[in-house]
This record gives C-alpha cells, structure tokens and sequence, in this order.
C-alpha cells in the first residue's frame, strides 16, 4: 500500500524542532502558548510537544501580552549567572512577551518578533526571565526599538502580572526590573549557549 507524501511528514516538536529565528538575538521566532485573552495558563509538554494545561489562573489578571517562548534555548547556568541572586535558571526554555497591534487569539502559533528588552524575574532562587519583542512589521508597535520606548503603563502591566500570576494568599509579589534590549541580546544567547551545551544540534549565529 502506498500513501500520498504529506503521510510521511512529522510534526516538529515547538522546542527542539524549530529554528531560534531568521537573526536571534535580534530577531526571534516565538512559539506562543498564551494569548491576551486567556484565563487557563497552557504549557507545552517537554516530552510531546503539545499544548497542555498547566493551571486556570488564579486571580482576574489576564496576559497582557501574546505568550510563549523562544525555541532551542534553555534559561540554564549562563542564564543563571546574569541575574543578582539566582543559584541558576529555572530549566525551562526562555520565556518570550510579544506586542501586537492587531488581537491575536490563536496559539501554537508561530510569530517572528524584534526583540526590545526584558524583565527579570527571581522565583525560588531561579532566573526566570521574560524577554520582551514586538510583532516584527507590525503597524504600531513595529518601530519600536527599545523597552523605553513603550508607555509607561504597558511595561507596569506586564511587570505587575507576572509579579503576581502565581500569588498565593499570604505571599509577597516576585521583584521584577525591566531591562533593555542589550541585556535582553545577552540573555537569549546565554539561553541559546545553555541549550547547545545540553541537546546539542546546530548552534544559531
């Protein structure tokens, strides 16, 4: 029995099977898990790859910003190093916010983004960045270039949700500070380096 070609195609796998992006780190690929108009938090499943759900949220507080992270990078020990205080990364793959003009409410979607900055983030001991980008080509947020750039009250509310997205009753919010886009190129090649070290494959430049 013979079948039609696209039988034979697989699926790569959203953290190993993907490029980092056509320019990283100015320039990335985000595989997004989030939307803006969300209220269940999903995750990939390491092992698959697919989309599961990791949590509702807890409080009313919704993303304000499309959601995922950045392929082949992992925030381990160079991650680590770059953050005041952490022992080490968190282990997971880096996390990624994008801007975008236009809602966008599908996930597991791909996005090409430009990178403008970041916010650090200390949980448990462990660099748990988020880097920032806007949509690449995108009419409004598109000319962007820096984390300053943005209002004010953007960058709060991105700071305040992830401050605040695990809170428990009886917890302090987690510190975070924003940084630009220099430090947040330093961090997505610490996580590029961090992956190639453990899965090795080729290494983005």
């Amino acid at each position: 029995m013979s079948f039609p070609e696209p039988f034979y195609s697989w699926r790569p796998h959203p953290w190993h099977g993907i490029s980092p992006g056509p320019k990283p780190p100015e320039l990335v690929q985000a595989y997004i898990e989030i939307t803006p108009f969300d209220l269940v938090k999903y995750e990939i499943d390491k092992i698959n790859g697919f989309l599961r759900v990791d949590r509702p949220q807890r409080t009313s507080s919704q993303p304000p910003s499309l959601y995922g992270f950045i392929p082949r990078t992992l925030c381990g020990p160079r991650v680590g190093k770059l953050t005041p205080g952490a022992q080490k990364g968190d282990g997971d793959p880096l996390d990624i916010c994008v801007l975008s003009e236009r809602p966008i409410t599908a996930r597991e979607i791909l996005v090409k983004a430009k990178v403008i900055g970041g916010l650090t983030m200390l949980d448990g001991g462990e660099a748990d960045d988020k880097i920032v980008a806007v949509l690449a080509s995108d009419f409004v947020w598109g000319e962007v270039d820096d984390l300053g750039q943005l209002p004010g009250v953007l960058v709060e509310r991105l700071r305040h949700y992830f401050s605040t997205y695990k809170l428990l009753p009886d917890t302090t919010p987690l510190p975070i500070t924003p940084y630009d886009k220099a430090r947040a190129h330093q961090v997505i090649t610490a996580a590029m380096l961090d992956y190639h070290e453990v899965y090795g494959g080729p290494l983005a430049t």
